[in-house]
């Protein structure tokens, strides 16, 4: 009975390392298949970088703010609707907010 219990221990232990070494990759593939989009988000829903006065996360002042960005899937950005944008669309960078 013993050997069993010490077989079944390192099985489920073994396991468990190599579950929780794979977690760090499966976490940066979601992340590098996403993108920084300014001028998308909506006032206090921006995901980091809001401006002066700011502290991260959640802290744009207004919607579509241009240096406030929001994570999304790589490649839709610059199709993404921005009012404020030059181009009317998300920008990689952080832009000067055009006048409505």
């Amino acid at each position: 009975m013993n050997k069993t219990l010490t077989a079944a221990s390192l099985a489920l232990a073994l396991g468990a390392a190599l579950t929780v070494a794979a977690a760090p990759v499966a976490a940066q593939n979601k992340i590098s298949d996403k993108e920084h989009c300014y001028g998308v988000a909506l006032k206090g829903k921006n995901d980091c970088k809001a401006g002066a006065g700011t502290t991260c996360a959640g802290t744009s002042q207004r919607d579509y703010q241009g240096n406030a960005w929001s994570m999304v899937p790589k490649g839709t950005c610059e199709k993404t609707a921005s009012s404020t944008s030059p181009t009317g669309y998300g920008q990689l960078k952080e832009f000067k907010e055009k006048k409505a």
